[in-house]
């Protein structure tokens, strides 16, 4: 149990906030764009422990595959692995285990989520090898969030719609954009051992305009969303509180001043999310 609990600690478990309301709000839109009910019980079971799985899986082997990196870096060099906190062999073992959750869920809910496991398998494995080779690890990463919604979707109805990938643009690039804040903090190192990312290849300044550009994007999507779909003024209202979160979050962090990414990445989306999920709910509600 104490090795368990350095392991969640390692792959920050309580984050799954970020993804699991997104998963959820696929799950609810699809089902209510679909087929006029709300997702069984059995559905919202399995589809949050898919998401488990599915991000339980993509830290821990994120955090595996970059121990080296891990470990040469000041900043990092105190998580569990590099440490010496937990050994690589028990750290595989929970990577199996979350793998298996998610396969075993997958099968739970139908034969869609099934066959479309290689493509989320994929994506969790290869975004973490991306920084090695293109300064787009942001967006790859941004896909493999933007998985969740389709997953949730997909859990929820055995099919696959236009606005499903909507909702999973608007995911996908508001994830590039707080992972672009979070990796300001690593602009220098990255540089000096050549990894790629935006801040460490632009540079801190041009990094966050490009995270107020997938921002914006993403804002975009979400109203597109609100025109394609039956939801009214409360969605859209949520989506306007998101906005202004985003600003809020935006304003914390500034090329001479990176003291409050964590403030700006952590806490502010996990807000924006939950935003998300209640405001789309209690539209769908009401």
């Amino acid at each position: 149990m104490k090795k368990l609990k350095i392991i969640l600690e390692m792959i920050k478990f309580e984050h799954t906030v970020f993804a699991l309301p997104f998963a959820f709000l696929g799950a609810v839109l699809g089902s209510l764009l679909l087929e006029g009910n709300w997702p069984t019980i059995s559905e919202w079971i399995w589809i949050t422990l898919a998401m488990v799985g599915a991000r339980s899986a993509a830290m821990t082997l994120n955090r595996i595959i970059d121990s080296k990196i891990d470990k040469a870096n000041p900043r990092t060099a105190d998580r569990a692995i590099p440490a010496g906190l937990v050994s690589r062999a028990e750290t595989g073992l929970f990577l199996v285990l979350s793998f298996v959750l998610l396969f075993v869920s997958a099968f739970q809910l139908n034969m869609l989520a099934v066959y479309l496991l290689p493509v989320a398998v994929f994506f969790l494995v290869f975004y973490s090898y991306t920084k090695r080779f293109t300064w787009l690890c942001h967006v790859f990463l941004g896909i493999t969030i933007g998985l969740g919604p389709l997953g949730g979707w997909v859990g929820a109805t055995g099919t696959l719609t236009w606005e499903a990938f909507v909702l999973f643009l608007a995911v996908a690039l508001w994830t590039a954009g707080f992972d672009v804040i979070y990796a300001t903090q690593d602009a220098d190192y990255d540089k000096e051992v050549k990894l790629y990312s935006i801040p460490s290849v632009f540079g801190i300044p041009k990094a966050l305009l490009f995270a107020r550009g997938f921002h914006i994007l993403s804002l975009t999507a979400m109203i597109v969303l609100f025109f394609i779909t039956p939801l009214s003024w409360i969605y859209l209202a949520g989506v306007l509180i998101v906005a202004g979160i985003m600003i809020y979050e935006h304003s914390l962090v500034s090329p001479h001043d990176l003291s409050k990414v964590n403030v700006a990445f952590f806490t502010m989306n996990g807000i924006i999310s939950l935003t998300m999920l209640a405001f789309t709910i209690g539209d769908l509600l009401i």
